[in-house]
């Protein structure tokens, strides 16, 4: 593969990285409500949920999910769901995990563990890979698919470098925030109205 295709795609990547989404938006609503940590854990996790896109990208498991109305509308709605949970358990919060001094490393193993799941019950995100990576193939660079597999880890790190800078920025601006003790107490609702807006929009989100 040459280096100005990788270019390209690289500048590709980064434009649809920026692009208001679910992913940018869930690490947006941690680093926010809690820290930066919390936001670049959860961009682990996504990230770590890209890797199985990228896989079933390039092995072609995406193309019988996307033959499959059934499996991408099973697999859609659960992502949504548990979207959808996960507002619910933030307006429980009252508050509560809302300080830097609070965080623990059990708590940021659970951030972790649900930017994985957010990620994986998000079968878009196979079938973007899917339609864009062959599209920056070349025929004669040798083996498409350790070209595509390549590409996606171009993605995926470009996609973490752009979440933990997300999370620094939206940190600062949550600090902003929690100096008002009434933005500081109703923070829960606001992380928990992000959630459930997240999870709306990939509900109802064309096919």
């Amino acid at each position: 593969m040459d280096l100005t295709s990788l270019l390209s795609f690289l500048g590709v990547a980064v434009l649809l990285t920026l692009m208001p989404g679910p992913d940018i938006l869930f690490v947006l609503a941690q680093s926010m409500s809690q820290n930066r940590q919390a936001g670049i854990v959860t961009a682990l996790g996504l990230c770590t949920g890209l890797l199985v896109h990228i896989t079933a990208a390039v092995v072609g498991i995406s193309a019988l999910i996307y033959q499959s109305a059934l499996a991408f509308t099973v697999v859609k709605y659960a992502g949504a769901a548990y979207l959808l949970y996960l507002a619910w358990k933030a307006f429980q919060e009252k508050g509560e995990g809302l300080s830097i001094d609070k965080q623990t490393t059990l708590a940021y193993g659970a951030l972790y563990k649900k930017g994985i799941i957010m990620n994986v019950l998000n079968p878009k995100v196979s079938l973007f890979f899917l339609a864009l990576l062959p599209q920056f193939v070349n025929s004669g660079a040798g083996s498409a698919p350790w070209q595509m597999l390549l590409l996606g880890v171009v993605f995926l790190i470009q996609a973490f470098i752009i979440f933990s800078l997300v999370s620094w920025f939206a940190e600062k601006v949550g600090q902003l925030l929690m100096r008002s003790s009434f933005i500081k107490n109703q923070m829960h609702r606001i992380k928990g109205g992000l959630l459930a807006l997240i999870g709306l929009q990939v509900a109802f989100s064309k096919n």
